[in-house]
């Protein structure tokens, strides 16, 4: 496995070594020791799958302290543009983003860590998304950033007119109506 620090602090891009032949391929997706020693110490609890058409628009997501997650998130299907918003207060990089293309050809893993609003758009005709967390879903801790905030300017590759959103996406606030927290109150548990 391949560990590559994004150009924002935290943000991580995995890339398996795939071997292949005639029969198809194997890789190794997550190794707990690698991931500690080029990551650091995550006790994933919970793995979640989603499954989406093209156009789908799932973000920008986040969960408030104490529920606050990382994510390890891959792509099983098809082919997503995946999203990661630092919302850090206290971060040099506050309101910057990294993109990163997730399919089932790459292989790749994206690791998000606690502090970071996150979405993805779906490029192919189907994608099923996957996706470890740190920490439990709580409703109530719901919190997000719509997805065509100027001030970010995500370009999400696709006409927004060919979105598929949900109504609760589409009510998100921008990002300067949010009220969000520092690194040290995202890395609090519960």
């Amino acid at each position: 496995m391949e560990f590559k620090q994004l150009s924002i602090p935290g943000l991580w891009v995995i890339e398996p070594k795939v071997f292949g032949d005639k029969r198809g391929y194997f890789c190794e997706t997550f190794k707990k020791e690698l991931f500690e020693q080029n990551i650091g110490k995550v006790n994933f609890i919970q793995e979640n799958e989603s499954s989406s058409s093209y156009g789908v628009l799932r973000g920008l997501h986040i969960q408030r302290p104490p529920y606050t997650q990382a994510k390890l998130v891959s792509v099983a299907v098809g082919k997503v543009l995946d999203v990661a918003v630092d919302v850090r207060t206290d971060s040099p990089t506050f309101g910057k983003y990294e993109i990163v293309e997730l399919s089932d050809e790459n292989h790749r893993r994206f690791f998000i860590p606690r502090g970071f609003v996150h979405g993805f758009v779906v490029l192919s005709e189907k994608a099923i998304f996957q996706y470890k967390v740190d920490n439990v879903y709580n409703k109530e801790s719901e919190q997000g950033v719509i997805f065509n905030d100027k001030t970010i300017g995500i370009d999400w590759q696709i006409p927004a007119n060919q979105m598929i959103l949900s109504e609760k996406d589409l009510a998100q606030k921008v990002l300067d109506k949010n009220d969000f927290y520092t690194t040290q109150q995202y890395s609090q548990n519960v």
